[in-house]
């Protein structure tokens, strides 16, 4: 096995990774950024399956995540930074300089006096063919991202969680109808976020039903219609719509970790906020950015700011 070494590593290239690699490289820290292959999603994160982003300052015509990403990532080679491309498979944080075992072309142990978690998370979806074919032109499990795309027109949230309740709601103020599609007719979400959900005049139900298809094709066209199935009598039928909001939860990739940081109850990672570190974790040297500790606003751009802090945070670290 191949030995590599680096005084900070950062696991993950989404935008905290790639911010957090541009600040340590510039101070003359040049880190290893681990890409990911096929666990945690490609490398380049959720935004390289994005097709516009039109809300990351300084794009005023909006861009395509591949290419912003792809930004991101020629900005923080400028200064140095150095790439491994693979799956973690094991990470060691009970002593130091952290373990990490990477498979990939070639297995790669890297050992790090420092780390930066930056695994963000990813959407959990339904499954569905069309669903995966239709992504990004159409089909979304961000309404905070996408929603401005789907002004005065009908769109469903899928969902019965307080994510499908923020979603709808949120929709609602771009959308001309909101419906709200869910399984049962008891809601996981809290009463106050249901009652709020109830008393908006454009959100619309649809319970006791499932999504059994989402019709339209890639490109200009999307999404043009869904398939709807009622599960107390069976009976299907199709409603137009031009767009679709997955909102079952989102699942940070954290399992890597699992025993030896702190997580809450979905497995988003505990920051303890010590010593003026915000990105600090309980383990002196491990820092995490982005949406692997962010359940709230998920956003490139708040990933962004977090991967710089942990950047700051691991320099002041290794400087002591």
């Amino acid at each position: 096995m191949k030995e590599v070494s680096d005084r900070i590593v950062i696991i993950g290239s989404g935008p905290a990774g790639l911010t957090a690699a541009i600040y340590a490289a510039r101070a003359a820290l040049p880190p290893l950024v681990i890409e990911g292959l096929v666990k945690g999603g490609p490398p380049g994160g959720q935004l390289v399956n994005t097709t516009e982003v039109e809300n990351y300052p300084g794009f005023p015509k909006g861009i395509l995540g591949p290419d912003l990403m792809q930004s991101f990532r020629a900005q923080a080679e400028r200064f140095g930074t150095k790439f491994l491309q693979g799956d973690v498979e094991k990470v060691d944080l009970s002593k130091r300089p952290f373990t990490i075992e990477v498979a990939g072309i070639e297995d790669v142990r890297v050992t790090a006096e420092s780390l930066i978690i930056a695994t963000g998370a990813q959407a959990k979806w339904l499954g569905l063919p069309s669903e995966k074919r239709l992504a990004g032109y159409g089909v979304s499990a961000c309404a905070t991202c996408d929603g401005f795309f789907f002004r005065s027109q009908n769109v469903l949230v899928v969902g019965g969680g307080d994510t499908a309740m923020e979603e709808a709601t949120y929709l609602t103020k771009h959308a001309a109808k909101v419906t709200i599609v869910h399984r049962r007719e008891d809601f996981r979400a809290s009463a106050i976020m249901v009652k709020r959900a109830q008393e908006n005049p454009k959100i619309h139900w649809l319970l006791n039903t499932a999504l059994e298809e989402i019709i339209g094709e890639p490109g200009k066209i999307g999404v043009t219609a869904a398939r709807l199935k009622n599960l107390k009598t069976g009976e299907e039928s199709t409603m137009a719509v031009n767009g679709v909001f997955i909102a079952i939860g989102h699942q940070p990739n954290t399992d890597l970790f699992k025993g030896q940081l702190d997580m809450d109850e979905n497995g988003y990672l505990v920051l303890p906020f010590t010593k003026g570190a915000q990105t600090a974790t309980k383990i002196p040297g491990v820092f995490a950015a982005g949406d692997v500790a962010d359940h709230v606003y998920r956003q490139a751009v708040s990933a962004a700011g977090t991967g710089c802090m942990a950047a700051i945070d691991a320099q002041r670290f290794l400087s002591h």
